[in-house]
């Protein structure tokens, strides 16, 4: 089973979610795809995610943006289940880059509105992950990221793969180029068979 984890307002309806369930159906594995939409309390997000990976264990994620912050900490608080997690531009700090955003919010998919209050910011530092193992990780990231320092992912994935692609943005616009890579390091083939 694959899982995507969208980001910060973002939904299962984003770009990459999309490019990935679309690559998924061409590969004839869209019963193996999942894209849960989040609730904007990151205590509400996590209990749908450890329910998903609690009935799909050994799953692999994908992890975008608040997503890769979300993903990393399910793949060190769930070990037996030997999660592992393509990372693009995951968030490190999200508690800290937040805090700027205190007050009213919208995602921008579903127009769904809600207040980002300083529970958000205690709920996701309660989701801190101070150390890794580096081998269950792929992190992708541009450093053109106008959101996120690439450089902060880099430190904090240190030992992972990694694959740190100049320019770009935080939204990661040309990530088709590089979903093959992801899918497989995901444990998905996308070699065609005859």
């Amino acid at each position: 089973m694959l899982i995507y984890i969208h980001g910060f307002n973002s939904a299962p309806n984003s770009y990459k979610a999309r490019l990935v369930g679309e690559r998924m159906r061409a590969l004839g594995r869209e019963a193996e795809y999942l894209v849960p939409a989040l609730p904007h309390r990151p205590a509400e997000a996590m209990a749908l995610l450890r329910d998903l990976i609690e009935q799909h264990p050994g799953a692999a994620l994908i992890g975008s943006s608040l997503g890769g912050f979300y993903a990393t900490w399910l793949v060190e608080n769930h070990a037996h289940f030997a999660l592992r997690a393509a990372l693009v531009n995951p968030a490190v700090k999200p508690y800290d880059l937040l805090r700027g955003y205190l007050g009213p919010q919208q995602n921008i998919y579903t127009g769904a509105q809600y207040e980002l209050s300083a529970q958000h910011i205690t709920e996701l530092q309660a989701l801190e992950t101070t150390a890794i193992t580096p081998a269950r990780y792929m992190l992708i990231t541009r450093t053109g990221d106008e959101v996120l320092d690439y450089r902060d992912a880099v430190e904090k994935y240190h030992g992972a793969r990694q694959w740190v692609i100049p320019g770009g943005d935080h939204g990661f616009g040309d990530f088709e180029n590089y979903l093959d890579a992801v899918l497989a390091f995901c444990g998905i083939s996308t070699a065609k068979t005859f």
